[in-house]
């Protein structure tokens, strides 16, 4: 298994952070893949595959480049540089285009496992696989950016609850499957068989995407980030086109928000998953509150709301 020793005092200190640049690499992987893992998933490649499939045939060093990069147990490093937090996509982006040759291939070599196929013994891979990422980026991510970045921020607060109530071992343990804390400084970061690391004294980041997809990054000795699919976008379909005696209880709209309050979510994240307008989300929720079917939770500046044992109950007398 993937195993990062962590001190304390680095564990303490980590963060979490937004990147538009692993977001679009998550898109990447998605549309490398070409299979959604839920309704939303399948719109957006719905929306966007036949594009990048298309490009991808115009430029068939590129589309090697993916498949080597995109190795079966592990990427070519250089894709994914670490989130630092702060960034736009173009300062992020940077820091791929302006990888070394000789770096961006021996990357490569370990993704594949082996050597190179002679088509990718050039030094211009780091400038396509940049300019890959700037499409990805403009064509499938940014006009969806605002939007995501609310659900990526309130994911962010909801683990951030999680370790004020149950600890930091609460939140590792849930991150995506593999993840794990095994106690005395011990962090299982996914479950392919590779030597520990000592990573104690470094930045540790964790990073919420919204495509169900997740990696781990470094830069050695100074940056480690933990990348993983937020729990938002997976409560976002459920109950989608569903009429049931829920909505008829409650109406459809606010229906769907008590559905999604089985875990905490902001009211920001609330709109941003449920399309709604903020008034609507606003009413709906004071409504559930007056009712006794919702809690809030103060996290720092955040208001979060979730279901409480009455709620749990009412959804489930009604089958959703």
């Amino acid at each position: 298994m993937g195993l990062w020793r962590v001190s304390a005092d680095t564990l303490a200190r980590s963060r979490f952070v937004v990147s538009p640049l692993a977001e679009t690499f998550a898109g990447l992987k998605l549309l490398h893949a070409g299979v959604g893992r839920h309704p939303g998933e399948s719109r957006w490649l719905d929306a966007h595959l036949a594009a990048y499939r298309e490009r991808l045939a115009g430029d068939p060093v590129t589309a090697l480049l993916v498949r080597a990069g995109l190795g079966r147990e592990w990427i070519a490093d250089f894709l994914t540089p670490a989130p630092r937090g702060g960034e736009d996509f173009a300062s992020e982006v940077v820091r791929v285009r302006g990888v070394g040759v000789a770096e961006s291939h021996a990357h490569l070599r370990m993704a594949l496992g082996g050597e190179l196929p002679g088509a990718l013994l050039r030094d211009d891979l780091p400038e396509r696989a940049a300019a890959l990422l700037e499409w990805v980026w403009e064509e499938a991510v940014q006009p969806y950016w605002e939007r995501r970045r609310k659900v990526l921020e309130a994911d962010v607060a909801v683990r951030l609850d999680q370790v004020s109530r149950g600890g930091w071992a609460a939140v590792l343990d849930s991150l995506r499957p593999g993840t794990r804390w095994l106690g005395e400084s011990r962090f299982q970061v996914n479950r392919h068989e590779y030597p520990p690391r000592e990573i104690s004294g470094a930045e540790l980041v964790f990073v919420p995407v919204t495509p169900q997809v997740g990696w781990v990054a470094w830069e050695e000795a100074l940056r480690y980030a933990v990348v993983y699919p937020c729990a938002g976008v997976l409560a976002e379909e459920r109950g989608v086109g569903q009429v049931g005696s829920l909505d008829a209880l409650l109406g459809a709209g606010r229906a769907r928000v008590l559905l999604l309050l089985e875990r905490p979510m902001s009211t920001s994240q609330l709109v941003a998953v449920t399309g709604q307008a903020l008034g609507s989300v606003g009413r709906h929720l004071r409504v559930l509150w007056d009712a006794g079917l919702v809690e809030r939770r103060r996290v720092g500046r955040s208001v979060l709301y979730v279901r409480t044992g009455v709620g749990d109950g009412v959804v489930r007398a009604a089958g959703e």
